[in-house]
């Protein structure tokens, strides 16, 4: 049987090292990529991994890149969009840099990454892009968000819009909608939109961060490795799910979501940070 290939963004740490991480365990070749390849030293020790350097915003390195896994493993049958980013505050107070820099990580960066794939994948008569998105994506659960939410909305919309277009080509599409998990630094890395100036934003801000702590100090942080199988299932053919949402709280939310009109359910939200 051919070895397959699985082709990762963002395997530096967090959710794309694990997921690296198993399907060289489990056989397949890896294209590991990652913005700074010099410092890794751990998913260089799997003879099945090659690691690449990548910043998905930048159109020359995809290029080069996804040039340098095909030439080095022949081919490549499942491309996982891993990569991303959050900043959160008051859409008031974003600097216009950090605006063009969440969407351009979560949303053009897939982008950029499946345009590049594409050629490859309809000469092979087929592929498949498995899209990182997360439960806010498909819903909202708290404020101070609106720049996150909007750039895995649109990862959402990209990806059902080219359900039809790439259909002919067998060429498939997933979503893997995520929540929080634990062994990842997505809060320390978050950047938060703020002005010394305006404090009228402040105590939302502090309540949220809370609330951010309180998930994770209450164990309702998910096991990562519950989302790499869910990322198995996908590539492997296991699920043939176009959307999955992962976790307790996001299919808790999308249940409530579901279940009472948009009013209801945004007013609902909203009571907890008054």
């Amino acid at each position: 049987m051919t070895t397959k290939t699985v082709f990762i963004t963002g395997t530096s740490s967090g959710l794309g090292k694990l997921t690296a991480i198993r399907f060289a365990q489990m056989g397949w070749n890896v294209a590991a990529t990652m913005r700074t390849p010099e410092k890794e030293n751990e998913l260089t020790a799997y003879d099945n991994i090659r690691i690449f350097k990548l910043d998905v915003t930048d159109v020359e390195q995809v290029r080069s890149a996804a040039d340098q896994a095909i030439a080095a493993f022949g081919r490549i049958d499942v491309v996982v969009n891993n990569a991303g980013m959050g900043t959160y505050g008051p859409l008031e107070l974003a600097r216009e840099d950090d605006i063009d820099w969440q969407f351009a990580v979560n949303a053009r960066g897939p982008i950029n990454v499946i345009r590049r794939f594409l050629p490859h994948f309809r000469a092979n008569n087929g592929g498949m892009f498995i899209n990182i998105s997360s439960f806010m994506g498909i819903t909202t659960a708290v404020p101070l968000g609106s720049l996150y939410n909007m750039s895995k909305f649109a990862l959402e919309g990209l990806t059902e819009g080219l359900y039809y277009e790439l259909k002919p080509f067998n060429i498939e599409l997933r979503l893997i909608e995520q929540g929080g998990s634990t062994g990842n630094n997505f809060r320390d890395s978050i950047v938060w939109n703020r002005d010394e100036n305006i404090k009228d934003y402040d105590d939302m801000i502090a309540n949220l961060k809370q609330v951010m702590e309180a998930s994770a100090d209450s164990g309702q942080l998910d096991d990562p490795q519950t989302i790499v199988d869910a990322i198995v299932a996908q590539a492997t053919g296991e699920s043939k799910q176009f959307r999955t949402v992962v976790g307790a709280t996001g299919n808790s939310l999308m249940a409530l979501r579901n279940a009472v009109p948009i009013e209801q359910y945004l007013e609902k939200m909203a009571e907890g940070f008054r």
